[in-house]
């Protein structure tokens, strides 16, 4: 699929993907997680996996387009959550203990905060006051319900 995309991508590939750039595929990328999230409310399995490889394909074309720029690569990506999941499983691949799914996510969420904290450059870790504190917010967007996928283009 990388390959796929990079041919894409190439001089002699598809005039449309050589035009695109983060900017303009960030409504691609979050229509396809509304229709993943629309295939699992619906249940339907044979949509689920086609709606996750349009999300994929939107991972590596983003991936493509940094390592095209030379910012970094889809083996980054993946290097990247592969460590945040060591780091943050520390009961499978640590010495702490987690018995049960409520000691996960305290732990997540104070591993979470101390890395937010360690981003800053602060020293004692603060208790997010909102779910969402951390979570970045698109531009120009408030904290309500997300626009339905339809009007995105047409900023609605």
């Amino acid at each position: 699929m990388v390959s796929l995309q990079a041919t894409l991508r190439a001089p002699r590939g598809c005039p449309w993907d050589r035009e695109q750039t983060h900017q303009s595929l960030r409504t691609y990328l979050l229509e396809e997680a509304y229709e993943v999230l629309e295939a699992l409310e619906a249940g339907n399995d044979a949509q689920l996996a086609a709606e996750l490889g349009d999300l994929l394909l939107q991972v590596v074309f983003h991936s493509q387009l940094a390592r095209e720029a030379g910012r970094f690569d889809i083996c980054d990506v993946i290097e990247q959550i592969q460590n945040k999941l060591i780091r943050r499983h520390p009961h499978v691949f640590g010495k702490i203990r987690a018995k049960t799914s409520a000691q996960v996510l305290k732990n997540w969420e104070q591993l979470k905060a101390e890395e937010r904290q360690a981003e800053r450059g602060m020293a004692v870790a603060k208790a997010p006051a909102s779910l969402l504190d951390g979570v970045p917010r698109p531009p120009g967007a408030s904290r309500g319900p997300p626009a339905h996928p339809a009007c995105l283009p047409h900023r609605l």
